[in-house]
């Protein structure tokens, strides 16, 4: 499978390129970086102080760019020529939309690089396992290409571009975020994967079918030698196949369409990672990598910080860092990964606008000790106080805590003092840390810190 050349575009040399988003710890700097050593005239605006960007200003001392941070100066928008908008950014921010009506253009960090990239490119998205399956190909593909990883997971890809070659692969994960931006460009990657839909940032999308279509963009711009590749499990996403235009692929291991597939020897936890597996290699074997050389490079793949990763054992009670997980999806798909009544888990961050009512359920069967935090930590609180009266459910493990935390270190503590040998501690919050943290990584980090 070989790229298409990519459509010519414009020179920046000289041109007036707005930034909006430089972001706690970065998210704007690489574009930054490489929208100066393209000769543009930078401005960089942020709603956040100069003091909480200090970090990532200083990563840009070295450049001759303008900073208003802070709040937004309007001519910033409507007098630039383009505005390069991090994907976390409201689309209806205000200024945004002045610059609509003074026709001022506007693209990403992920559709400047799609429209340079001379490589066939790999996009992942999904609503749980994303990640992982993006490292997952990135560990396979690598055994027979020069692979470049990057999108939602990594640092930008831009400031590597004049190391890409036609010969090279790129493998991105894509957020529903950076989907949306995608029909200002009309490309989608040449091979595109769909791990799975739940509901997720409907305080962004808010609906469904809104956040469904943003994640079609990944196929949506496909030609007809593309490949779409789907979870055959995933009663929603399998019918996107309907709509595809180019090949559909399936991947599958629990059995769905008459078949199950034959499971990898992996290291991670969980049988959601045999899904993240299997489509992995359902994308690698597109661009030609036989099933021994995936399972070679699958079987030695330890993960990914903060995804289900294994942080340390204390007095016979296992950690695990999973604070990526910001879905109740994905904390239930957590819960499966360990034996029932065994479970001691942290839960709750800020509200995404989803309900818990699922995960209210899954932690009355399976956790042993749950402790809510944050924003959310009422509502899941009384989530798994519901599950617990329903009479049709089977009997919660015997002795089940359900405690609030004031703080997060006060929820460790719990954690802590509620674990006895042979349990697991799992922090996977279901929800999105900004409540007490900058990022996910942050929270993470906090917690290894707490229990190492």
């Amino acid at each position: 499978m070989t790229n298409v050349p990519p459509p010519t575009f414009e020179s920046l040399v000289n041109k007036k390129v707005t930034v909006v988003g430089l972001g706690h710890f970065g998210g704007g700097v690489g574009v930054t970086r490489w929208l100066c050593g393209q000769g543009a005239i930078v401005t960089v605006t942020d709603s956040a102080s100069p003091e909480t960007l200090a970090s990532s200003v200083a990563q840009l001392a070295d450049l001759n760019v303008t900073f208003h941070l802070g709040g937004h100066d309007e001519a910033d928008f409507t007098r630039a020529d383009l505005l390069v908008v991090n994907p976390a950014v409201p689309k209806n921010l205000p200024c945004i939309e002045k610059s609509h009506a003074a026709s001022v253009r506007r693209t990403s960090e992920i559709n400047l690089f799609l429209e340079r990239c001379p490589c066939p490119v790999v996009g992942v998205t999904g609503s749980v396992g994303k990640s992982t399956t993006t490292a997952m190909i990135g560990e396979i593909l690598a055994r027979r290409f020069t692979t470049h990883v990057g999108g939602n997971i990594g640092g930008s890809l831009l400031t590597t571009l004049g190391d890409i070659r036609p010969n090279h692969v790129v493998v991105l994960e894509l957020s529903s975020f950076q989907l949306e931006d995608l029909p200002r460009l009309g490309i989608s990657p040449r091979v595109a994967v769909v791990t799975n839909l739940k509901p997720n940032h409907l305080d962004r999308h808010g609906t469904m079918e809104h956040y469904a279509d943003a994640k079609k963009n990944i196929f949506r711009f496909q030609r007809p030698d593309d490949v779409l590749v789907l979870n055959a499990d995933d009663s929603t996403t399998v019918t996107w196949a309907e709509e595809a235009r180019g090949r559909v692929v399936f991947f599958h291991h629990k059995g769905a369409r008459g078949r199950k597939a034959e499971p990898f020897e992996l290291l991670l936890p969980g049988m959601h990672n045999q899904d993240n597996a299997q489509a992995a290699w359902a994308a690698a074997s597109q661009l030609g990598v036989d099933r021994a050389t995936a399972a070679d490079a699958l079987k030695n793949f330890t993960g990914l910080e903060h995804r289900l990763q294994f942080v340390a054992e204390r007095g016979g009670v296992r950690f695990y860092n999973d604070s990526k997980c910001t879905t109740p999806e994905g904390a239930i798909v957590a819960l499966e990964a360990f034996p029932s009544g065994k479970i001691v888990i942290l839960v709750g961050g800020s509200d995404k606008g989803v309900s818990f009512a699922s995960l209210g359920v899954a932690l009355a069967q399976r956790a042993k000790c749950v402790i809510t935090l944050g924003a959310t930590r009422d509502q899941l609180f009384a989530a798994v106080e519901d599950a617990l009266r329903r009479d049709d459910l089977p009997a919660a493990p015997d002795g089940l805590g359900v405690l609030t935390a004031e703080s997060f270190d006060e929820a460790v503590a719990l954690a802590v003092a509620h674990a006895e040998p042979g349990d697991v501690v799992l922090l996977s919050p279901a929800c999105a840390s900004y409540d007490m943290f900058t990022n996910y990584e942050e929270r993470g980090r906090r917690f290894v810190e707490l229990v190492t």
